[in-house]
This record gives C-alpha cells, sequence and structure tokens, in this order.
C-alpha cells in the first residue's frame, strides 16, 4: 500500500473502531488481549492503556528495554495530542517533509511512528490510548489495531493494513 492508500485505510480504522462504552473493565480486557497475543507469537513488546492521563494497563513482554517505556511515552502524548492514531500522523508529516518540531512539539516528547491509537467512544471522543511498542512501527499499529477489531467484534480482513 502507498502512504495515501494507509492513511485511507487508517482513517477508516479510526472511525470503526470505536466503542460504546469504555471502562477499566474494557481496557484490562483489551490489555490482557495484546498481552496474550504477544505472548503467543513471542513479541517483545510493552503494552500500554492509558485513559484521561491515567495508566491503566501496561505490560512488558520478554525482549522489551527501557527504550521501549519512552517510545510507548512519545507515541502516546502524539495520539493524546491529536487524538489520532501516531501511525497516521507520522505518514502525513512524512509526507509533507515535516517534523513534530515544525509543530512546535519536542522530539523527545512526541513520537510520530506507528503504534499508539486513539480510543474512542461514539458520542464522546477520544477519551485515551492503547499503545504497543517493540515491533517496527508498522507492525505496532497493525497489532493495536487487530486487538481492537477482535475486542469489538470487527472484520479484520476489511481494516488491517496490507
Amino acid at each position: 500500500m502507498t502512504a495515501d492508500e494507509d492513511l485511507k485505510r487508517i482513517a477508516e480504522q479510526e472511525t470503526a473502531l470505536s466503542f460504546d462504552a469504555f471502562d477499566l473493565g474494557t481496557a484490562w480486557q483489551l490489555g490482557k488481549l495484546l498481552q496474550e497475543l504477544g505472548s503467543e507469537r513471542g513479541l517483545g513488546i510493552a503494552i500500554d492503556i492509558t485513559l484521561h492521563a491515567m495508566p491503566v494497563f501496561y505490560a512488558a513482554l520478554p525482549g522489551v528495554t527501557p527504550d521501549n517505556v519512552q517510545w510507548v511515552r512519545r507515541k502516546r502524548n502524539l495520539v493524546l495530542r491529536y487524538f489520532r492514531s501516531s501511525y497516521a500522523i507520522g505518514l502525513e508529516l512524512k509526507e509533507k517533509g515535516k517534523t513534530v518540531a515544525d509543530n512546535g512539539l519536542s522530539d523527545a516528547d512526541y513520537a510520530p511512528h506507528g503504534g499508539s491509537f486513539p480510543i474512542n467512544v461514539k458520542g464522546t471522543g477520544c477519551i485515551g490510548a492503547v499503545t504497543v511498542s517493540g515491533l517496527p512501527q508498522r507492525d505496532d499499529h497493525n497489532l493495536a489495531v487487530e486487538a481492537l477489531a477482535l475486542i469489538l467484534a470487527k472484520d479484520l480482513d476489511a481494516l488491517s493494513l496490507a
């Protein structure tokens, strides 16, 4: 897929992967699902779910390094700033030849790399973010989308990036 095709599909993901309601129980289910997927596949990933700037789930699987903790924080910050997928923002910036610094943001605090996805509630909007770090950025993004699609019983094939 081209960057434009990815951006179109990510916009579809951001619309389709919205919850009717999302609470701490849902956060635990989503985080646990990501932990299970990562463990079954032998992935060295960090998983974070944050609601309203409050951490509600965190797991680090074997292979994670302290760098992943910072990647999680920086990608999550971008989602909570723009209420969009960190991968989409990164693709858009790259297409425009821009960086987060061009938007007045610090590279130390914001990472336009795939892996953080907004938690949207219908009628409310973005209430938090689910973030995965440890894989190539497209794979981080795809894993977060896969877990959201499974939790929401959505057709992953129709939503996934090719």
